[in-house]
């Protein structure tokens, strides 16, 4: 999505609004060239296309992976990358023209009328992908969203959750990946999306290139940001009831600039939560969020939630500006280290970091406290012996404080996803939990559980945890996390007896007492001539069996099995006296292998 950015459309997949200064339509094709610009032509799909000319012109076939930055004079020709290497901290006006291939359906002139005529047509509210709640963890922010495919291999991170770049009038980056559908992906996978918006900048902002709030339009213009940040949600499956952050970046606090910020953010908070919408502010400790903090009890509307900017390196959400007793209920979140790069699965993003305890939109939220419904939230999700599963955590129903409540996982995705396992822990959330008894008096320590059980699922999988209602209201997703999942049978010894064959110490992992059935497979590979009018042409390399059997192990126990060759494995050892062989042991839910020389029976 480059929604803000000056684009032009060269292809009929939809209308873009163009927020940035007086555009001119040179010639009868589109050509975005600002007021007063002299300008140049540039070839591009087979069209002429007009350009601002002292602006750098990128082809982005000719660089692979390049950052479209939205906040410099840039004309960049083609389809943005759904794996940009940007940098996190990307903020400022938008100046860029972005020029993207034709494609099927209306001409480039139809969708240019559209995109003037009606700039909000063509971006239909997608329906709501997920519930929104608090998640407490570790997460990131990027400037761009990552691809779907970078997205699972980060799942390999200590991180659950991503700030996402949603609109306004500074984002800095372009967004090919953030849709509707990309949220929907994310959220089943169990990550809790942090929807922000770069709108105005104070008066005073750090920002130099920001378009920046007018002190005598302050409410005013609050009100319109929340309007255009709702629609943003909307059209990306973020209905009402999810949490948008404003980010007002570090400014200098002064009389006039600090009364401009409070009204715009009073006036902000106040139109989401006309919409159904949760409020919030992401700003640095020493100006945004220390205002909001001594403003706090005047009768200006306040914010649900506060993102605190504090780079010292502390994973909590304790700030000196921040009094205890302000956002005190899971209403915080902090990023604590700033732009840099990690890496995980293969894959490189620069990243903030940031420890949250407040709401976010996503699978893995904790539903607000009150109401009804159970309460609690997951501590962990781990593999502590192959093939078994520890979930950790908490759970209450407020209409029943003292009321054991059982617990309900998911292996695979949440309650109703193809495929996803469903496991009943019982009444387990009854283990001593610190902080419960303060938090909701009158319910005693012990609501906590910590429970290992077995699972045939294996390789990252993620965890759903539910706590069962016992009164009024339904039953509570407390959250899903990423567990990786070792498969329970092991090959600790194998070898090839000089009579032929192989051998093998097989043990499985499952508890004592469980059944662990399977399969054990012998392959080889080997070069075969291909042969065209009876000559060979070239060689091609196919999987061979050389032997099977099936074993049936008891759980917590080891054993040694023998597999025989097959006739047509004794007959590929006769031709090839010796070749290394892959020893693959199934059960339900994964597989292991080992690798094995296999030689001629008493060769």
């Amino acid at each position: 999505m480059t929604r803000g950015a000056n684009r032009l459309l060269l292809r009929g997949a939809g209308p873009a609004r163009t927020i940035f200064g007086a555009l001119a339509l040179l010639l009868a094709l589109l050509a975005f060239v600002p007021a007063g610009a002299s300008a140049r032509t540039v070839r591009f799909d087979g069209k002429r296309v007009d350009v601002p000319r002292d602006w750098t012109v990128y082809r982005l076939a000719q660089h692979p992976g390049m950052c479209v930055r939205l906040d410099r004079r840039a004309v960049y020709l083609g389809t943005p990358a759904a794996n940009q290497r940007c940098p996190v901290n990307v903020i400022g006006r938008k100046r860029a023209i972005v020029v993207e291939p034709a494609g099927p359906g209306r001409t480039a002139a139809e969708a240019h009328a559209a995109a003037v005529a009606h700039p909000a047509r063509g971006r239909t509210a997608a329906k709501d992908s997920a519930a929104s709640g608090v998640f407490t963890g570790l997460g990131f922010d990027a400037c761009t969203a990552p691809s779907s495919r970078s997205m699972a291999a980060w799942t390999s991170s200590p991180y659950r959750a991503l700030g996402v770049y949603i609109g306004g009038e500074n984002r800095g980056c372009s967004q090919p990946n953030l849709t509707a559908a990309w949220v929907s992906a994310q959220t089943a996978a169990g990550w809790n999306l942090i929807p922000t918006y770069v709108g105005l900048q104070a008066p005073t902002s750090s920002c130099s290139s920001c378009a920046k709030i007018v002190a005598s339009q302050a409410a005013a213009q609050g009100t319109e940001s929340a309007l255009d940040a709702v629609e943003d949600a909307g059209a990306i499956g973020m209905g009402p009831g999810t949490p948008i952050y404003f980010d007002m970046e570090s400014y200098t606090p002064t009389g006039s600039a600090t009364a401009a910020v409070l009204a715009f953010l009073s006036a902000w908070t106040t139109k989401l939560h006309s919409l159904g919408y949760v409020s919030a502010v992401y700003s640095s400790s020493g100006s945004g969020i220390a205002d909001l903090a001594d403003a706090a009890g005047s009768g200006a509307a306040e914010p649900d939630a506060i993102w605190i900017a504090n780079w010292n390196g502390r994973e909590d959400t304790v700030d000196p500006n921040v009094p205890s007793n302000l956002w005190a209920q899971h209403q915080r979140l902090h990023q604590y280290r700033g732009g840099h790069d990690e890496t995980y699965g293969g894959v490189t993003i620069n990243v903030d970091n940031n420890y949250l305890d407040g709401p976010t939109f996503g699978a893995g939220s904790l539903p607000p406290v009150g109401g009804d419904d159970p309460v609690g939230g997951i501590d962990l999700t781990a593999s502590p012996i192959p093939g078994q599963l520890r979930v950790k955590g908490w759970a209450l129903d407020p209409d029943l404080l003292t009321q054991t409540l059982g617990i309900k996982v998911f292996v695979g995705g949440r309650a109703g996803t193809a495929g996803a396992i469903e496991y009943g822990l019982g009444e387990v959330a009854n283990q001593p939990r610190n902080g419960i008894g303060g938090k909701y008096p009158g319910a005693g320590p012990n609501h906590g559980f910590d429970s290992t059980f077995p699972t045939v699922k294996s390789g990252p999988q993620p965890v759903c945890v539910y706590a069962l209602n016992t009164g009024l209201g339904a039953d509570t997703m407390l959250g899903c996390k990423t567990a990786n999942i070792p498969v329970a049978v092991q090959i600790s010894r194998i070898w090839a007896p000089a009579r032929g064959g192989v051998k093998a110490i097989l043990t499985c992992t499952w508890p004592a007492g469980t059944a662990c059935p399977g399969q054990l497979l012998l392959r080889t590979q080997v070069k075969v001539p291909v042969r065209a009018r009876g000559r060979v042409v070239r060689m091609r390399t196919v999987t061979r069996s050389l032997g099977r059997r099936s074993f049936n192990l008891s759980g917590n126990s080891w054993h040694v099995f023998a597999i025989g060759l097959t006739g047509g494995g004794r007959a590929l050892l006769r031709q090839h006296g010796s070749l290394r062989a892959q020893l693959i042991a199934a059960i339900p839910g994964g597989r292991r292998s080992a690798s094995v020389a296999v030689a001629q029976p008493g060769g």
